[in-house]
């Protein structure tokens, strides 16, 4: 074999090796919707992980009344793997009759609610507020906007996942 046939022989596995690598980690990407979502328990002051399926209020972390919200947590640096950027942004439960409605809709034994009605039954507030409020009152939508806004950086922050 003469030498240019050979560079390109090693090149030519070189191209392939790169191609090899760039196929395996698009493989093992995991781009999917997460199945688990956060949840805060009110009583223990701490965040846990569990099913996206549950319907909020839940029971807590030592299984004791239902005290445990969904929290929406957002990394303020816009990268959701940097675990010291992340905080809640703000809680949400569902009133004990949007509850009752969606448990009985699983099963088909009820209609949906209409998103509007539904709204009025979800109820939102900061960590640190002492009231909930209807998402769709001006108080509720304040709380569910104001984190999407742009840090000192310039970058927004994303919706984070455990």
């Amino acid at each position: 074999m003469t030498k240019p046939n050979v560079v390109k022989g090693l090149l030519a596995v070189a191209l392939l090796a790169v191609a090899g690598l760039m196929f395996f980690r698009f493989l093992t990407q995991d781009d999917s919707i997460s199945e688990k979502t956060f949840f805060y328990d009110l009583s223990e002051k701490k965040l846990f992980s569990t099913t996206r399926e549950a319907l909020p209020p839940i029971r807590g972390l030592h299984n004791s009344d239902e005290v445990a919200v969904r929290a929406v947590v957002i990394s303020i640096n816009g990268d959701p793997r940097d675990k010291a950027s992340q905080k809640i942004a703000y809680l949400e439960k569902y009133a004990p009759e949007l509850k009752q409605n969606l448990e009985k809709v699983r099963t088909g034994h009820a209609e949906p609610l209409p998103r509007n009605a539904r709204d009025g039954y979800r109820l939102v507030k900061r960590l640190n507020d002492a009231e909930w409020h209807q998402v769709s009152s001006p108080e509720g939508e304040k709380i569910m906007a104001e984190w999407n806004v742009p840090g000192p950086d310039g970058k927004y922050p994303v919706v984070c996942t455990p």
